[in-house]
């Protein structure tokens, strides 16, 4: 157990998810996901700004083995700061089943970046959303990106939707794949034809080397989960926006269950419902398997694909 006392009002993962109706295409890839310490092995950071429950790495890759996942994408959590550490025993302990997205500063060391990339980092993460992180200059985001070009890794970036016209020059600047987290955060009450979600969709229209992860519809949705499961959709207010994406850039998605799910409020999401999701923004096979496998494996598993 940690030590350390939870954030009040702190929603833990569902303790006994269902297992999905969808059935993931084989090799299929949880390509967003995080580990939480465990606290009392791996202190949550300082200047956190927030404190979670404990979420490690067996019960993660318990979830991943229960959904029919065969890796996972462990993107460093927020509570960690820049210390990496429970990222990187979950990537060790994984048997070559997982890939990290670290979080670094700009005096991390060549020797510490060849550390991270030999227990499996592949990208890091830059977090503009101003109430999880405090600002990180500009210049210092784009020396750690031409700093991490030479690996092969590639930049995540989180913000939300009305922060995009402000941060795209930036984007577009980055010299490596820029992986943008959950569409851009885009206010589903506006609708799929918004000139907000158009400005989003411009944005990889015009930049070959933006990919999109259309995850987290428990964040946006404003309907819900369906209060029994059944034919129809889960989050089914976020489903055109995620199929758009899906449809329209099919070589540049990912999907991931963004488990255990950090600073929820309302509700907290069934995983096995949010796979079957999956089914709805991705209605074919081939669109099934390039999301779930051939993408991820070709950004994050490239000697494999």
């Amino acid at each position: 157990m940690s030590t350390f006392e939870k954030t009040p009002g702190w929603l833990d993962w569902y303790q006994n998810p269902s297992r999905p109706r969808f059935q993931l295409p084989a090799g299929a890839v949880d390509a967003h996901c995080h580990v939480f310490g465990p606290g009392e092995q791996f202190p949550y950071a300082p200047e956190r700004k927030y404190t979670p429950c404990d979420a490690g790495k067996a019960q993660l890759f318990a979830l991943r083995d229960h959904l029919g996942f065969a890796r996972n994408v462990i993107v460093q959590a927020t509570c960690h700061g820049a210390d990496n550490r429970a990222l990187v025993d979950a990537l060790q302990a994984a048997g070559g089943r997982a890939r990290g997205v670290a979080t670094v500063r700009r005096g991390v060391s060549d020797e510490e970046l060849q550390r991270l990339h030999a227990a499996g980092v592949r990208g890091v993460r830059f977090n503009f959303v101003k109430r999880l992180v405090d600002f990180t200059p500009r210049d210092e985001l784009m020396e750690i990106a031409a700093r991490i070009r030479p690996l092969g890794w590639h930049v995540v970036v989180y913000f939300e939707a009305v922060d995009l016209p402000e941060l795209r020059d930036f984007f577009a600047a980055l010299p490596t794949t820029v992986v943008v987290d959950h569409m851009g955060r885009p206010d589903v009450s506006k609708g799929v034809d918004s000139e907000e979600f158009a400005l989003f969709l411009k944005f990889m229209r015009e930049h070959d080397n933006i990919w999109s992860k259309v995850s987290c519809p428990e964040r946006l949705s404003l309907s819900g989960p369906p209060a029994l499961q059944g034919e129809q959709a889960p989050y089914r207010d976020v489903v055109p926006f995620a199929r758009r994406v899906v449809q329209e850039f099919p070589e540049r998605v990912l999907w991931g269950t963004d488990w255990p799910h950090p600073n929820l409020k309302k509700h907290m999401p069934d995983d096995g419902l949010l796979v079957d999701f999956i089914a709805h923004i991705a209605p074919t096979a081939e669109l099934q398997r390039q999301l779930l496998v051939d993408n991820p494996m070709r950004l994050y598993w490239p000697e494999e694909h």
